[in-house]
């Protein structure tokens, strides 16, 4: 894919061009990064049920390395299940999954870790009452043969790591997570993320309750993940955020896919129309091209 630059309109809803972006004042200048050919990620076939409630059926969903991926659709269209599904958290009932080429199986939050998925939940989980430096490794920290806390390699790493994501606002790494506004948390979280040989970085509502200042720098931050060649899974209500960070996106209807949609030949009336009224990619018994969009 040939880099360019596009002109993102941070502003009113564009209802007549397929490029969108979040709400905000001005322009500014996104750089289209490359995106690989490879998947990073492959789920074919995945269902999970909770009793008798069928949470995700036969639904597929891929990354690749360098994008950033929406995962979108209307609450209990199943997008927290299938994330927990990638995290380890939740066992699938059926399907496969493959990661960089290779068939695995996630049993647990550690098996997802050592393939390199790191997720950002909603509520960061950093601890107020710690610092920056001690959230970064907070259940990693570094030990000498003492079994004293090494602050000088953390302190190192925790600034080496901001640096690489550009993550300037942050005065002084050593100040309370406490005093961080919004966007700074979630730049520590993740930072948090990528700093341990990440692969895939899965984002869960990431712009919710922040303001406008803020949403921008957190999406800023997503397309950084992406140039450094991160897969990117960006999960958001909001679709000003996900025209203006997503390369492609992944729409869930009551736990069924709807479509796959590219970000720059797509609107937003298309998407919402999918969200609400789309019809499943796959309806078991019938072919894929007998479905009726």
């Amino acid at each position: 894919m040939q880099r360019h630059v596009r002109e993102v309109l941070l502003g009113a809803p564009d209802t007549t061009e397929a490029a969108p972006a979040a709400a905000s004042v001005g322009r500014r200048l996104v750089e289209d990064h490359t995106v690989s050919d490879q998947l990073l990620l492959e789920l074919r076939g995945v269902s999970k049920s909770f009793g008798s409630v069928q949470a995700l059926t036969d639904v597929d969903f891929e990354v690749r390395a360098g994008e950033v991926m929406a995962l979108v659709g209307d609450n209990g269209a199943g997008k927290s299940t299938l994330i927990k599904c990638i995290a380890g958290i939740h066992a699938m009932d059926e399907g496969t999954m493959t990661f960089a080429g290779d068939p695995v199986t996630i049993h647990n939050p550690k098996d997802a870790a050592r393939l390199g998925i790191e997720v950002v939940y909603q509520d960061l989980a950093l601890c107020d009452n710690l610092d920056v430096v001690q959230n970064m490794y907070l259940g990693r920290e570094v030990h000498d043969r003492l079994h004293r806390l090494k602050e000088a390699p953390m302190e190192a790493k925790t600034v080496q790591t901001l640096a690489s994501l550009r993550v300037t606002t942050i005065s002084s790494i050593r100040q309370a997570v406490a005093t961080l506004s919004g966007g700074q948390r979630q730049s520590v979280a993740v930072a948090r993320a990528v700093m341990w040989n990440s692969r895939l970085v899965i984002l869960d509502e990431p712009t919710a309750a922040l303001g406008v200042a803020q949403t921008e720098q957190v999406l800023a931050l997503v397309q950084r993940l992406a140039e450094q060649g991160l897969g990117v899974v960006l999960i958001s209500h909001n679709l000003h955020d996900v025209f203006a960070a997503a390369d492609r996106v992944t729409v869930l209807r009551l736990g069924r896919n709807v479509g796959v949609f590219e970000r720059a030949s797509t609107t937003q009336q298309e998407l919402v129309h999918a969200i609400t009224a789309g019809q499943p990619t796959k309806v078991s018994g019938i072919a894929p091209e007998e479905v009726v969009a």
